[in-house]
């Protein structure tokens, strides 16, 4: 039987009714009762996250880590509430905490990289993107962030294959087709970047700009024919 009144499902419950300000307020409660209670103590950062309470999030989960420095959980939740004070370097401290723990950790990976492309250090990012993407190679989320940081440092063709990459894992994400496009179009390639706002991928381009050739039409009429005769 389910005690409804232990502090665990209590907790639950308000988190999964997103009742963040209660959730914070009961942890308090427990805290005053028993300071070093960790149910407590984990599930208070996770509420100040939530209620963009940062600064309170990176305390609490100090005090966490004083009694297990090497607890993931709390040092994930002090790396994102670290990333949204845009304090990058010690977030990167942290990833490397949990790295230290577990160096296939792809989470911390990617974290590692998001906070060395804010410090502006592209070309370190990429390095923790290509470990996540040697652990995972179809990770959508180091796929992303390198052709981002691909993209930041001027290797559109290269970051434009990455999208592509993303795009063939997960074709529902409505930014991956944008972004292509919009390398397309700092590389000239207008009939290319149509296409790609199309949410066309690389290897579906060549023939229907071949068949466009063939048909003595633009890459738009193309398009539109094939997407009219697959509809019928």
């Amino acid at each position: 039987m389910v005690d409804l009144l232990d502090p665990s499902n209590v907790i639950t419950r308000m988190f999964n009714a997103q009742r963040y300000d209660e959730m914070f307020k009961y942890c308090k409660e427990l805290l005053s009762k028993i300071p070093n209670d960790m149910i407590a103590l984990q599930n208070i950062s996770l509420a100040s996250i939530h209620l963009q309470k940062y600064d309170e999030a990176v305390e609490f989960c100090n005090r966490v880590l004083e009694i297990k420095n090497s607890d993931t959980y709390a040092l994930k939740n002090k790396v994102y509430a670290l990333e949204c004070l845009k304090q990058y370097e010690q977030a990167l401290e942290s990833c490397r905490h949990i790295l230290a723990a577990n160096p296939k950790d792809i989470w911390a990976l990617n974290s590692m990289g998001l906070s060395l492309n804010e410090l502006g250090r592209h070309q370190d990012a990429i390095k923790y993107y290509d470990t996540s993407l040697e652990i995972d190679p179809g990770d959508i989320t180091s796929l992303m962030n390198k052709a981002l940081s691909l993209s930041y440092i001027g290797k559109y063709e290269d970051a434009i294959k990455y999208y592509d990459m993303a795009q063939s894992v997960d074709a529902k994400l409505k930014e991956l087709p944008l972004a292509k496009s919009r390398l397309f179009e700092r590389l000239g390639m207008t009939d290319d970047a149509f296409l790609a706002a199309q949410g066309v991928l690389n290897r579906d381009m060549d023939k229907i700009k071949r068949d466009a050739r063939e048909h003595k039409c633009s890459v738009f009429h193309q398009f539109c024919d094939e997407e009219y005769k697959a509809s019928q």
